[in-house]
């Protein structure tokens, strides 16, 4: 009896992560849309912002696979994506030729500043609460 109500317990939380960040995650879409982002898009800028903060900085792709919660054809595709929208450049790594780099742009870098405060606003509206 005691590990049902234990296992229900834990159900229900998993449940109530699942709940917000679901939540959230739509939140998110809904205040990056008008410019053109949903929250995973906005995730990977975000990431390389913070690894790469300098102009020209580069990021291996293989990096970001285990911190956005995609697959890593999703995470090509999506990085294909902000590539042809000029958000992303890619480039081959010259030491390893499986290996692929990603940076920022310019353009990039200026969509993020100006969507960084949107998504903060929606993180601190629905976490903590």
């Amino acid at each position: 009896m005691a590990l049902n109500t234990v296992g229900t317990g834990l159900q229900e939380r998993w449940r109530d992560i699942l709940s917000v960040h679901a939540r959230t995650i739509c939140e998110i879409d809904r205040a990056l849309h008008p410019h053109g982002l949903g929250a995973s898009d906005f995730e990977v800028l975000d990431i390389l912002a913070t690894e790469s903060p300098r102009e020209g900085d580069q990021c291996r792709v293989q990096n970001l696979v285990g911190r956005v919660h995609l697959s890593q054809s999703a995470l090509s595709r999506l990085i294909g994506r902000l590539e042809k929208d000029g958000l992303v450049e890619r480039s081959v790594c010259v030491e390893d030729r499986r290996g692929v780099w990603v940076s920022l742009t310019r353009k990039g870098r200026d969509l993020h500043a100006q969507v960084l405060p949107l998504q903060r606003e929606v993180l601190s509206r629905t976490l903590d609460g």
